[in-house]
């Protein structure tokens, strides 16, 4: 092993000039597939690398370039310590406590499940080896993430310990791989971040329980006015529609309402800013934290617009569609009936569809734009007008397809069955809502109050409220 040059005595070469200092030793403690990604990535950011491990000799291949030794050899050659075992196996650092005191022990380890142990592993750690600075971090990161890089991963590095000095050097080396570092506090906050990786998508959670009661309620309503209802007045059977027609009412009518429930926000946000003449104030949490999930309720609402195309699709080749259709053509040809063509259905149905297809487009213009990949390649103007601009334009085109797919049908007494109005028209109040109140916010004098509000002029601002008593 090489020693590492000292300031002090820094060769000359034949040019008189200084000779490069060696780069700084780390060592891993782990030879799985977290442990060689991140060697890889130590290596090329220009560090030296050396792994510990109870069989130096057989502990497959590693990163090239990287070093292999006992634990105790590893440990007294480098003074930041990579622990990437599991918390089972930490036994065996209590007799390595003499040769890591001092050293900075970076633990990134994991657990299954939550509160399996008492205490955070770092914390377990801390008492098996007191004399180290043990630091929690990296634990976040996937070993693909590692191989991958920053670029394709998360770029944060959450770190906690009570040496700032210990949290310092690893956020210099986080800082070096490409991450962005975050200081959690002390130690005790290892629990939490061990946490982390264990929670199953919680920015979701909120978007998916709308979504599913939405599905929910829309699904037993449609049931109750078509399926149930047309058993108990008229004696038939059609619960083989629940599989196709009623899924095809149901979709479409989720996917809308959440569409509008993305944009309905903005407009609560807009119309709170322009009554209390001020952007300095905070908006209520349950304001902040449906503002935080609309690109999670957006997505949803794409997905089931997608079911509503895909069944739309599958229409013309039911069973039950055909027999339909033949059914009705052999008794034209019976009773040597014609049916004439009626100019006014075939502009609604073509407006229909064309303005569906319109929809969807802008609808899948919204999902793309909104993947990290890809709105990290446009500026924020260029964001801000396809989520916002065509967000709304979305709104409108898809709330125009479903005022075109009723027609005229709110005037028929047969379509309130059990006096309720059928589901595509509870499906327009939202989106209606949210269209009447942007129009309203888009009038030249209430736009120009909201803009001078969003650059920082209040109502009560006592600067202009001076420069108006000089005026006077």
């Amino acid at each position: 092993m090489s020693k590492e040059v000292k300031p002090e005595s820094v060769s000359l070469n034949a040019l008189g000039t200084a000779a490069a200092p060696e780069s700084e030793l780390l060592c891993i403690y782990g030879t799985g597939d977290l442990g060689r990604s991140l060697g890889l990535r130590l290596l090329q950011s220009g560090y030296r690398v050396v792994y510990g491990s109870r069989r130096p000799q057989s502990c497959g291949p590693l990163p090239q370039g990287a070093q292999v030794m006992s634990h105790a050899a590893a440990s007294q050659s480098a003074g930041l310590v990579f622990i990437c075992i599991h918390r089972e196996h930490y036994e065996f650092l209590e007799a390595l406590a003499p040769q890591l005191k001092g050293k900075v022990l970076v633990d990134v380890s994991n657990n299954l499940k939550k509160n399996i142990y008492p205490e955070a592993n770092a914390e377990y750690l801390q008492r098996l080896v007191p004399g180290a600075h043990v630091v929690k971090g990296f634990n976040t990161l996937s070993a693909w993430a590692l191989q991958n890089g920053p670029t394709d991963a998360n770029r944060q590095v959450y770190l906690c310990g009570n040496s700032a000095e210990a949290k310092q050097a690893v956020a210099e080396a986080a800082t070096k791989l490409g991450f962005s570092v975050l200081d959690r506090g002390s130690l005790s906050a290892a629990r939490e971040l061990e946490d982390f990786p264990l929670q199953l998508f919680p920015e979701w959670r909120l978007p998916l329980r709308v979504a599913v009661g939405l599905t929910a309620f829309f699904f037993f309503y449609v049931l109750l006015r078509d399926v149930v209802y047309t058993y108990v007045y008229e004696g038939k059977d059609i619960s083989f529609r629940i599989m196709v027609s009623l899924a095809n009412k149901v979709f479409p009518i989720v996917s809308l309402i959440m569409l509008a429930l993305c944009y309905l926000p903005g407009v609560i946000a807009a119309v709170l800013q322009l009554y209390r003449g001020t952007k300095y104030k905070r908006f209520p949490n349950w304001l902040d934290r449906w503002m935080l999930c609309r690109k999670q309720l957006g997505l949803l609402a794409l997905g089931f617009a997608f079911l509503h195309v895909l069944y739309t699709l599958v229409i013309p080749i039911r069973y039950y569609v055909r027999f339909r259709i033949s059914a009705r053509i052999i008794s034209q040809i019976k009773d040597n009936e014609t049916s004439e063509f009626d100019n006014t259905s075939a502009w609604r149905s073509d407006s229909y569809y064309s303005v569906g297809i319109l929809g969807f487009a802008v609808y899948l213009l919204l999902g793309i734009t909104s993947l990290p990949s890809v709105s990290n390649a446009l500026s924020w103007r260029e964001f801000s007008f396809v989520q916002s601009k065509l967000g709304y334009l979305t709104v409108f085109l898809c709330t125009l397809h479903t005022y075109l797919y009723g027609w005229n049908r709110f005037l028929k007494s047969y379509a309130y069955q059990w006096y309720t109005p059928p589901g595509y028209m509870l499906s327009l109040v939202l989106p209606s809502v949210v269209l009447v109140l942007k129009l309203l916010l888009m009038l030249p004098c209430v736009d120009r109050t909201l803009t001078r509000i969003r650059q920082g002029w209040e109502r009560t601002d006592p600067e202009d409220d001076s420069k108006k008593s000089l005026l006077t």
